[in-house]
């Protein structure tokens, strides 16, 4: 019989949700580990293009037991900030981050589930799963994407706006990344912004803490059978500085989207065509979940059904950070550290009073 390694809980991703997860089990006295893919600290956030501006000040983008120094440059955090912040706080926890590992599948065991990576195989009691979203970049199909001649790139794919000097780029999306990145291509680049129904900015005072609250209420409230406030009610974009300049230069109009892609750009339904040199598509992402296709846990729907973050037909598996549907706002550096409290509170046997509901998963926007 071949030996694997094993921990009680395994936490499958070294982001912002893993070291949140991180911080609670070390607090407990769990015996864990958390596995890797990536060969620096950092999550996603060091794959982020360098001007992204994280939703809160750093008082409010923080992990649990140590709050993100404030900026150099004030305001709010830049991804670069948000690695440092990571890096530091998984050195400060001593936090037991193996990487690069890449896990691969993880399969049912008796006692427990077995967590097969390109190192060897690790046995968990529990296994938290943590892999977020970026790593599933998300295009929807249009007729003719594939014949464009120009150049086409996902929000995961943009580096910076110095590619597109004097070009002529066409950025799809109505949400954050769409915005901010808009904002920055805008002063170098002929920019169209298309989106599927009218972008809408929240007020000025609204930011990610803001948000976490509402998000917190609504999920509260329907936990009780009423509806609360929608954060879609108020609003889809937070008006950091950036976008905020562009409203002011009216560099924020957004055109319906269009109908089909030509050779040479993009066509409406009343047959006007536009030429572009690139389309940036800004359509988010989908959960990286390919390793646990083997528990078979997503519905008809291809959704996984879920109480709070655990799984309902595998109470071993726990989903963590992947967004409202496991938590709210728990996609954030906020809201993932109050998801993982709840979380590592369930697998330690001391469950808190829980203000999340059965849901079906992640719901299209």
């Amino acid at each position: 019989m071949t030996a694997h390694q094993r921990a009680h809980v395994v936490v499958i991703g070294g982001g912002q949700a893993g070291l949140a997860a991180g911080f609670y089990l070390r607090r407990a006295g769990a015996d864990f580990v958390i596995l890797d893919a990536q060969d620096k600290p950092g999550g996603a956030w060091r794959h982020a293009w360098p001007s992204l501006r994280l939703f809160s000040p750093a008082q409010y983008s923080s992990l649990p037991g140590w709050m993100m120094p404030p900026t150099p440059h004030g305001g709010y955090p830049t991804a670069a900030d948000a690695v440092g912040y990571l890096t530091d706080y998984e050195q400060r926890y001593d936090l037991p981050v193996i990487r690069p590992v890449t896990v691969r599948a993880v399969r049912r065991e008796d006692d427990g589930l077995l967590v097969e990576t390109d190192t060897g195989t690790w046995h968990g009691r529990y296994v938290i799963s943590t892999t977020g979203t970026w790593w599933r970049p998300y295009i929807p199909h249009y007729p003719g994407r594939g014949d464009i001649g120009g150049q086409q790139l996902h929000t995961a794919d943009y580096s910076g706006p110095e590619p597109f000097q004097g070009q002529n780029v066409i950025i799809v999306g109505g949400g954050n990344s769409a915005a901010q990145i808009l904002a920055e291509l805008s002063t170098v680049a002929n920019t169209t912004w298309v989106t599927r129904r009218p972008p809408r900015l929240l007020p000025d005072a609204i930011d990610g803490k803001a948000l976490f609250d509402l998000a917190t209420r609504r999920q509260h409230a329907l936990a009780v059978g009423e509806t609360g406030t929608s954060i879609s009610d108020l609003g889809d974009i937070v008006a950091v500085p950036s976008v905020r300049d562009a409203r002011d230069r009216g560099a924020l109009k957004a055109e319906p989207m269009f109908a089909r892609i030509t050779r040479t750009g993009v066509a409406w339904r009343d047959g006007t065509e536009q030429s572009c040199d690139a389309i940036l598509w800004c359509t988010g992402f989908r959960p990286a979940l390919l390793h646990l296709s083997p528990l078979r846990l997503r519905r008809h729907n291809g959704l996984v059904a879920t109480e709070g973050t655990r799984a309902l037909t595998e109470p071993r598996l726990h989903l963590l950070g992947y967004g409202d549907w496991t938590g709210p706002a728990s996609a954030t550096l906020i809201g993932a550290s109050r998801t993982a409290r709840a979380t590592v509170a369930e697998i330690m046997g001391h469950p808190t009073r829980s203000t999340t509901r059965t849901t079906d998963g992640p719901r299209a926007g």
